[in-house]
């Protein structure tokens, strides 16, 4: 595994698992979200995010993490390892709550500077539908792009602690 793209609804624990894969593997990791958000929650240009992206998918390893969909044709024909966290939708939503609770007036290390940690209506409604909504654009992509990779699906904390476990460099 040197080119890892880790998709999933928001908090799942793509961000967790990316950091710890990365420390593991000893390779970068990308948050894709900390390349996207402009600060104060200003989103960019789609062409100067996606050209970032470009330059760190031309790189010989990383993990990855973040849906972004315009960005899979991208990262996806590079990446050799897929890994899919599919947790329940009320984890994730207890987790983003959980995550604002604990950040508050904060911005975390995996994203965009100056985002302070924030909830609202639509990004429930995200993670809500996420399953419904966006996995099946994810899912297209994988297929169209990423046949080459080898897709894990990870469905619990205890499946990523057995994947982060058996990780090899």
């Amino acid at each position: 595994m040197r080119r890892i793209a880790i998709l999933g609804c928001s908090g799942g624990g793509k961000s967790t698992l990316a950091r710890r894969l990365g420390e593991k593997l000893d390779v970068p990791v990308v948050h894709l979200d900390r390349l996207f958000w402009l600060p104060g929650w200003t989103e960019p240009e789609e062409e100067d995010f996606l050209a970032k992206v470009r330059e760190v998918a031309a790189g010989e390893a990383w993990v990855m993490d973040g849906g972004y969909g315009a960005t899979l044709p991208i990262r996806l024909p590079r990446t050799d390892t897929i890994v899919v966290v599919d947790q329940p939708r009320l984890l994730c939503l207890w987790r983003v709550i959980w995550r604002w609770l604990t950040h508050i007036g904060r911005t975390r290390a995996d994203m965009g500077e100056d985002c302070e940690e924030k909830v609202d209506w639509e990004f429930v409604h995200f993670i809500w539908t996420y399953k419904t909504h966006t996995w099946p654009k994810h899912a297209e992509a994988i297929a169209r792009y990423g046949a080459q990779a080898e897709v894990v699906w990870l469905r619990s904390d205890r499946e990523i602690a057995a994947f982060l476990n058996a990780a090899r460099p």
